[in-house]
């Protein structure tokens, strides 16, 4: 499955608050997501909120851009990439 970088952008920032509220939003993204064979592995966050890059698995950028439209999400580019490990060469 290849592996996407997703960068969004936030303009008033992006505020997640740790309550059941979001908890049951992120369940519902990750059911819109699964239901195009997407999947949401891992996000990082600018120190000032407003830009997120997303680390996605999916079949190719247009179920990756549906499933954004989809959920609510922007998307400033997606970006196939793969892993490279440093700790095979240590």
């Amino acid at each position: 499955m290849p592996r996407y970088l997703i960068q969004r952008t936030f303009p008033t920032g992006l505020a997640i608050p740790m309550n059941a509220e979001v908890a049951t939003a992120i369940a519902k993204l990750i059911a819109v997501n699964a239901e195009a064979g997407v999947t949401w592995l891992h996000s990082y966050v600018t120190e000032d909120k407003v830009t997120t890059f997303c680390v996605y698995d999916g079949p190719s950028p247009d179920a990756i851009r549906d499933v954004a439209e989809r959920n609510g999400l922007p998307v400033d580019s997606i970006t196939e990439v793969s892993v490279l490990n440093a700790h095979p060469y240590s």
